[in-house]
């Protein structure tokens, strides 16, 4: 399945201790990432991740793309959820979720649904997205 991640910088750190604790479980599936957060990811599990550009300089525009065009499987998107630190490209983080919303694509927000996401994946309980496709 293909697999994206996206951090705000707040939440980077998260990301790659996310990773490393799921490293066995993300190895089986194609990960895309905005650049600074693909690479930050790849330096500490050595996974291959498809790094779009960085995020304020269109890679959310990227994998949004991407979402929609149903190519995406599930999203991780850990975002730094402070209202008072608005982001100019912020919109364009709206719109991915938005649009995993139009095409059924599980999308976690937080550490708690990402490990639910993630350990449902494992299980097999996200295969309906083949047939969705």
């Amino acid at each position: 399945m293909n697999i994206g991640l996206i951090a705000h910088d707040a939440k980077k750190k998260l990301m790659q201790n996310f990773c490393i604790a799921y490293r066995g479980i993300l190895s089986k599936h194609v990960l895309y990432a905005t650049g600074t957060t693909g690479r930050l990811i790849e330096e500490v599990t050595n996974l291959n991740v498809h790094k779009y550009l960085a995020g304020h300089l269109g890679g959310e525009q990227q994998l949004g793309s991407q979402v929609e065009h149903n190519d995406l499987d599930l999203v991780i998107f850990l975002r730094d959820p402070d209202p008072l630190s608005f982001k100019a490209h912020e919109p364009d983080l709206t719109n991915v979720m938005r649009l995993c919303d139009m095409h059924n694509i599980p999308i976690a927000t937080n550490l708690a649904t990402a490990e639910l996401l993630i350990k449902a994946l494992d299980r097999g309980d996200l295969e309906w997205r083949e047939i969705y496709k």
